[in-house]
């Protein structure tokens, strides 16, 4: 097996959510590609970019920095993501990696029923951080990152996606135990539930 492990904490490995990502990938018998969108930014967009996208006839030397992280995806067989929640959504980082990787005619097509993905489904774990609630009886905030990380995944064909939270970061070492401990058994459970499916498949 084979595991693409994305961080896009600008804290990088001093973030809540890249441990437990790493203490979660560790519990698998796996090789691991990790991409750190802080440590190695993806550069913007650019015009050149923007154009080839669109056109009939595009340069294809311009989606080399797509193709590398398509392929990254499509040689693993499990994505981890570890994100935090900035202003309500995904860090800016991410979403540059989400346009990237979202391509018309290579990730996806465009169908009168909207975006088809054209990619192979594998189960998608994400870690997502928060200062302060948007889930649950304490959420005083709205959760746009959720809907649209699922939606954009699901644009490319991965909808086996699964969301582990991380609330009230800011709110004191206790806090930050019990939302670990939370994510750790919501861990246990799902892999257990995808295990049991895959070895389902295999029968």
């Amino acid at each position: 097996m084979k595991i693409l492990f994305i961080n896009a904490s600008p804290h990088a490995e001093a973030s809540h959510g890249h441990k437990l990502a790493k203490e979660l990938i560790g519990t698998i018998d796996a090789e691991v590609i990790e991409r750190d969108l802080s440590i190695a930014p993806l550069p913007p967009i650019t015009r050149d970019y923007a154009k080839a996208i669109t056109s009939r006839e595009p340069d294809t030397s311009l989606f080399q920095l797509s193709e590398q992280l398509i392929n990254e995806i499509e040689t693993t067989d499990m994505l981890v993501i570890n994100t935090p929640m900035h202003n309500f959504t995904v860090p800016a980082s991410l979403k540059l990696w989400i346009d990237y990787v979202l391509r018309i005619h290579r990730t996806f097509a465009s169908t009168p029923e909207g975006k088809v993905g054209l990619m192979r489904d594998r189960p998608t774990y994400v870690i997502v951080g928060s200062g302060g609630f948007h889930r649950g009886e304490r959420a005083r905030q709205p959760d746009f990152l959720t809907p649209y990380l699922e939606f954009a995944l699901g644009s490319i064909g991965i909808q086996d996606v699964h969301f582990m939270l991380l609330q009230g970061l800011v709110m004191g070492d206790e806090a930050v135990a019990l939302a670990v401990d939370a994510a750790r058994a919501e861990f246990a459970k799902l892999s257990h539930r995808t295990h049991d499916e895959a070895s389902e498949q295999a029968a």
